[in-house]
C-alpha cells in the first residue's frame, strides 16, 4: 500500500477495519484460459439500456470474449460487487480475471477498483456525467476519488461540463477522451437481401404494418384494430409476429376468430392479394417484417405487467413506432423517440386504428422513420470508439497504462 495515495490508503484502511458480515457475494465461475473476460459494471441505471447494448455489440466484436456484468439487478446473470475489503475484492478480481474492465456510475468501489487494477486489468470509465463521485467511506475521510480516477486508462464524459469536472480531479487531458453521452445503440437486426427481395415483391406496394413482440391478451386488440383500418384501406396488411409461443397460440385462435384472411407464415404459406393477417411465429424473422412495414406496434405495453419492448430495435431499421401506456422498462427510449416526433402512444384497439390509418400514407410514416432512425443512431459513435479502444486493450502489448 506504501505506492498508493493517501487518501486511498486510508480508504482501504478504514474498509478492512468495519466488521462486516462474511461475505455472500458468488464469486464469478471459473474460466478456460483461453477465455477473454470483459468485466462490465452497470452502476447508473440511467445508462443500463445502452449498456446492455454495448454488450451485446462486445461480444460480437470479440467473439471468444466472455462478458461478466456486475451492479444490475434487472440482468438475470450479473453479480453483484463484493464488500468494499482488500480480502473480499482481491478474491472477487481473481477468479474473474478480467482483461478489460468497463465501468459506469458515480457511486465508486475503490477496493474493489484498486484490485482490478492491482491485477493488471485495463479499466475504462464511460457515461460520466456533471456530478460529484461518491462512495462508501465517511464523509471525514480524504477523497479517494482522484487517486481511483487515475487508476483508469481512458475516461468518457457525456458532456463538456463533465469532461472539465474530471480535469479538476486531476485526471491527464491525454485520458479524458471527447465528451458523447451514453446512450444506447443497438445492432439492426439481420436479413438475407434475397429475403426481403421476394417479400417485397409479394406484397406489391400494399400498404403494410407491423405487431410485434405482442402478448397473448393483446392479439384481439390488434386484430379489431386491423379490422377497422381496412375499412379504410382495403389491401392493408397486418404482419402480426407474437411475442413467445404460448402468445402464438393465442394468437392464431384470435385470428381464426376475427374473421380476417389470414396467412402463416411458418407453414410454409405465403401472403396474396386476398391476405389480411400474416402470422408470423418466429421472432428471428423481425429483421425482415421491420424492413417492409414502415409502421410497428410494439406489444407487451396494452396492457400492465410486462414492461414493454425496447422500441430502438424497430427505429434502427427505419419503421415509425406505436405502442402502449405500459413500457417502464424502455421508458426513456420511448421518451426520446415520443420528443423526436418518432412515436405515438396508444391506449386501445381504437386509437390503434386510427394511428395506423394516419399513418399508412408514406410521407408521415418517412417523416417518422427519419427521426426514430436518428434516436437509434444517436449513440452508435460513442459505442463504435469504446468498442475500438478495448479491442486496443487487447492487444498483447498494451501500452500507456496508468502510473
Amino acid at each position: 500500500m506504501t505506492n498508493r495515495p493517501f487518501a486511498l490508503r486510508s480508504y482501504l484502511t478504514w474498509s478492512q477495519s468495519r466488521r462486516q458480515p462474511a461475505s455472500r457475494v458468488p464469486l464469478p465461475r471459473s474460466q478456460r484460459r483461453t477465455d477473454v473476460v470483459l468485466w462490465v459494471h452497470a452502476g447508473d441505471p440511467e445508462t443500463a439500456e445502452a449498456l446492455h447494448h454495448l454488450c451485446d455489440r462486445l461480444v460480437q466484436a470479440v467473439p471468444d470474449a466472455r462478458v461478466v456484468l456486475t451492479g444490475d439487478d434487472r440482468a438475470p446473470h450479473a453479480l453483484p460487487l463484493p464488500p468494499e475489503t482488500r480480502g473480499e475484492a482481491s478474491a472477487f478480481v481473481a477468479a474473474l480475471a478480467p482483461r478489460v474492465g468497463l465501468w459506469t456510475g458515480h457511486r465508486l468501489a475503490p477496493a474493489v477498483l484498486d484490485a482490478m487494477h492491482a491485477a493488471g486489468t485495463r479499466l475504462l470509465g464511460i457515461g460520466i456525467a456533471d456530478r460529484p463521485f461518491t462512495h462508501s467511506g465517511p464523509r471525514w475521510l480524504p477523497d479517494p476519488a482522484p487517486a481511483i480516477l487515475a487508476l483508469f486508462h481512458g475516461l468518457y464524459p457525456a458532456s463538456d461540463a463533465a469532461a472539465r469536472r474530471l480535469r479538476r480531479y486531476g485526471v491527464p487531458a491525454s485520458r479524458v477522451r471527447r465528451a458523447q453521452p451514453l446512450l444506447p445503440a443497438p445492432q439492426p437486426l439481420a436479413c438475407p437481401d434475397a429475403d426481403h427481395e421476394d417479400l417485397s415483391g409479394m406484397l406489391a406496394a400494399r400498404p403494410v404494418w407491423l405487431a410485434a413482440h405482442v402478448q397473448g391478451a393483446e392479439a384481439g386488440a390488434v386484430l379489431r384494430a386491423q379490422h377497422r383500418a381496412v375499412r379504410l384501406a382495403h389491401r392493408l396488411l397486418l404482419i402480426l409476429v407474437p411475442a413467445d409461443p404460448a402468445s402464438g397460440t393465442l394468437a392464431a385462435e384470435a385470428a381464426k376468430a376475427s374473421g380476417l384472411r389470414l396467412c402463416r407464415w411458418d407453414a410454409g404459406e405465403v401472403p396474396d392479394e386476398n391476405t389480411q393477417v400474416l402470422l408470423a411465429d418466429d421472432a428471428a424473422q423481425l429483421g425482415l417484417f421491420y424492413r417492409v412495414a414502415p409502421v410497428t406496434f410494439l406489444g407487451g405495453s396494452l396492457l400492465a405487467g410486462h414492461g414493454g419492448h425496447d422500441p430502438l430495435e424497430a427505429a434502427v431499421l427505419g419503421s415509425a413506432v406505436l405502442y402502449g401506456p405500459h413500457v417502464g422498462d424502455h421508458l426513456a427510449s420511448y421518451t426520446r423517440l415520443m420528443d423526436a416526433g418518432a412515436a405515438r402512444i396508444v391506449r386501445d384497439d381504437d386509437s390503434l386504428a386510427a394511428a395506423v390509418s394516419a399513418l399508412i400514407g408514406p410521407d408521415q410514416a418517412a417523416t417518422m422513420a427519419l427521426a426514430g432512425w436518428d434516436v437509434a443512431t444517436a449513440g452508435a459513435e460513442l459505442t463504435d470508439a469504446v468498442l475500438r479502444e478495448m479491442q486496443a486493450l487487447l492487444e498483447p502489448d498494451p501500452q500507456d497504462s496508468p502510473a
